[in-house]
C-alpha cells in the first residue's frame, strides 16, 4: 500500500508518543482526549489504543458519528510549531491493542483505527505557516 503521507511526515509521526483525538458526542459537542498511537504501514491507518478504550467516551462517540480529527504536534524553538491533523473516519475494534502496546499489554484491546480522508502538515514538507493540504481518500 502506499502510504498517504510524505516520506517527513512518517518520520516526524513515528518520533511522537501522543496525539489529540477530536470526536463528536451524539449531542454534536465536541470532545477531545490526549492519545497514544501508531501508523498502521500495511492499511496507511492511525490505530489509537489505551486502557479501557472500549468504555471510552470517544469510543462510544465514534458509534454514532464516525468523522474525527486527529492531531500530532509540537513546537521546535525558536517559535517553529510542526504538525500533522488527519481527518478522516473512524472505527472501533474489538482487538488490536497489542499490535500497538506490545504483547505484555493486558488491558483493554479495542482500538480506534482512522482512515485517512484529508492531511494538514505544517512545518515539516512546509513553512510553519504554509499547511500542505491534501485529499487522500
Amino acid at each position: 500500500m502506499t502510504s498517504p503521507f510524505t516520506p517527513k511526515e512518517l518520520e516526524f509521526m513515528q518520533s511522537q508518543r501522543l496525539g489529540r483525538l477530536a470526536t463528536v458526542t451524539p449531542d454534536g459537542r465536541p470532545q477531545n482526549a490526549p492519545v497514544g498511537f501508531r501508523y498502521n504501514a500495511e492499511l496507511g491507518t492511525i490505530d489509537i489504543g489505551g486502557g479501557n478504550m472500549s468504555r471510552s467516551k470517544k469510543f462510544r462517540n465514534i458509534q454514532q458519528n464516525p468523522y474525527v480529527a486527529f492531531v500530532i504536534d509540537d513546537m521546535l524553538l525558536p517559535r517553529k510549531p510542526r504538525g500533522v491533523e488527519i481527518r478522516g473516519k473512524a472505527q472501533g475494534l474489538d482487538q488490536g491493542g497489542k499490535v500497538i502496546f506490545g504483547e505484555d499489554y493486558n488491558r483493554d484491546q479495542a482500538i480506534i483505527r482512522i482512515t485517512p480522508e484529508q492531511i494538514i502538515g505544517w512545518g515539516i514538507d512546509t513553512d510553519p505557516y504554509q499547511p500542505n493540504n491534501r485529499k487522500v481518500g
